[in-house]
């Protein structure tokens, strides 16, 4: 029996990869054998993962991608065919917030959360589909929702609609290309402590967040790890619509 989770031969997308998941999702798909194309509007990061990528024998290249600009979606998810491969897993993790009171918040800030989570998630899964569906050989998308499309967060009503969306598309998209063996699934973590929001946890409202947790603790990146490699795996041919919880239980709170 072959290994389910190497993926050796393969070549994979992420989006939003110059920090927190999406970095560690390309280490995870590069440690498991994919060539990797890493994507973001910061392609100095990029250049920094390539090389950690690069160190333990992993193949990763950088492509910058503006997931709110069609046109460069479709320069990088062609770039990335081009240089590694057909695309045969796409991790769709771009993702930006506002937080904010309901009454307080902008049409900027509403366009801002939406034109990346939503609009730049679904055009992106778009075209590397647009390329999955003449090959005739499948393939796995993997959507990054987020307990907040779960479940209601304070201040943060627009992310939390935004992500309601996101897990919404995935069931229509499985529905959708199901029938070309394009596996749709999305993962939703729940807190998860990253370099991004590390000085947050330290602060007074952090810390008491952290204390209405079910286990009163973070998750680190790379709990995230056996979700997306089952997700990506030849094996999980069977999974397709399904929104996984990634929140050591937060969502079965009441």
């Amino acid at each position: 029996m072959t290994n389910p989770f190497r993926l050796d031969g393969k070549t994979a997308l992420v989006t939003g990869a110059s920090s927190g998941l999406g970095w560690r999702f390309a280490q995870v798909l590069a440690r498991a054998g994919a060539h990797v194309g890493i994507t973001a509007r910061r392609t100095d990061r990029l250049e920094e993962l390539a090389t950690e990528i690069r160190a333990f024998d992993g193949r990763a290249m950088p492509f910058r991608m503006d997931v709110t600009d069609n046109a460069s979606i479709e320069a990088a998810v062609e770039a990335v065919e081009t240089e590694l491969g057909p695309i045969d897993i796409l991790i769709n993790n771009s993702g930006v917030s506002r937080e904010g009171l309901a009454v307080d918040l902008s049409e900027d800030d509403y366009d801002f959360v939406m034109n990346t989570n939503v609009k730049g998630a679904f055009f992106v899964a778009q075209a590397v589909a647009k390329r999955m569906i003449p090959r005739g050989r499948g393939g796995r998308i993997v959507n990054i929702a987020s307990i907040a499309g779960l479940r209601t967060l304070p201040t943060l009503s627009v992310y939390c609609m935004s992500k309601a969306a996101v897990i919404h598309m995935t069931r229509s998209l499985a529905h959708e290309w199901t029938r070309y063996g394009i596996n749709v699934n999305a993962i939703c973590p729940g807190y998860v402590e990253t370099e991004m929001n590390r000085d947050y946890w330290e602060t007074e409202g952090g810390r008491k967040l952290i204390s209405k947790l079910p286990r009163r603790r973070l998750g680190n990146v790379d709990d995230l790890d056996g979700a997306l490699m089952l997700m990506v795996a030849e094996e999980s041919r069977f999974i397709n619509g399904a929104i996984l919880p990634v929140d050591d239980g937060l969502t079965v709170m009441l």
